[in-house]
């Protein structure tokens, strides 16, 4: 299946940069988070193939209409969908934007693929089979995949700070950290790049103590924890679950276990 995803999600970011290249309007949703036609093209395109594949499971997007949970309850494996994270990013044309894919079976990813289509660089990862990486993803005789790792071993430490919602909570955890990891570099990157960069070994801490959504996290939680990470809930350390009443994420640890206090 994990084949067939990735296409999907490719296909979903050509729908994408057939807009980013382009003059586009810029509108926003009642949170005021922004939205374009390229998040709404991209949702379309994702929805209609999932639906079309062999194996049906629901699909929750964050671009499609609200499911109350009293339907999703009952749901033990389902789809769940960002069809453009980063949209801040996409409109500043920094290239920093993605398509989020996962499977979720009874509460945890199982199946995540992130594609980053102005960078053409994919991650995909499958419960049990590893974490992957590759490069020049459209081209058919480009570099084969990665298997990636978190790293343990830096003197050194990364830590990864969201581009657009970087808040006083995170800047203080991350002064208390390096009360224990020592004096740290700072990467700041948007959409779930940053779960990306923990994965590949390019950053090890990723403190997210502001709130998300269950589709912002589910891809990049399974690509980290096939590479041998965590994604931790920051108060009990528990990994994240989803398909909650409310689909809000609790402040998050994403990390390569480089302490306790990171933990």
């Amino acid at each position: 299946m994990i084949n067939k995803i990735i296409e999907i999600a490719q296909n979903a970011g050509h729908c994408i940069m057939d807009i980013y290249k382009k003059d586009f309007q810029v509108d926003f949703k009642k949170d005021a988070s922004p939205l374009t036609i390229a998040d709404q093209l991209s949702h379309t395109c994702i929805h209609d193939e999932l639906s079309n594949l062999p194996t049906h499971f629901p699909i929750l997007s964050e671009e499609g209409a609200v499911i109350p949970y009293n339907e999703r309850s009952a749901w033990e494996t389902f789809w769940i969908v960002d069809p453009l994270d980063g949209t801040k990013e996409f409109i500043k044309k920094n290239d920093e934007f993605t398509v989020n894919i996962a499977l979720i079976h009874k509460g945890s990813p199982v199946l995540g693929v992130i594609y980053a289509p102005a960078l053409d660089i994919l991650y995909y990862a499958e419960e049990k089979k590893g974490a992957y990486k590759q490069l020049n993803a459209n081209d058919l005789h480009g570099q084969q995949p990665k298997r990636l790792y978190v790293d343990t071993q830096a003197d050194r430490k990364k830590v990864v700070i969201s581009r657009s919602h970087l808040t006083e909570e995170t800047r203080k955890y991350v002064s208390e950290l390096e009360v224990y990891e020592g004096r740290m570099d700072y990467i700041s990157i948007g959409s779930s790049l940053k779960f990306c960069l923990i994965a590949e070994g390019a950053a090890h801490c990723y403190p997210r103590l502001a709130p998300t959504m269950e589709w912002d996290t589910a891809a990049g939680q399974i690509i980290v924890e096939e590479a041998g990470g965590k994604v931790v809930n920051f108060s009990t350390l528990n990994p994240l679950t989803y398909n909650k009443e409310i689909l809000i994420n609790p402040s998050f640890l994403c990390t390569c276990n480089i302490s306790s206090k990171s933990i």
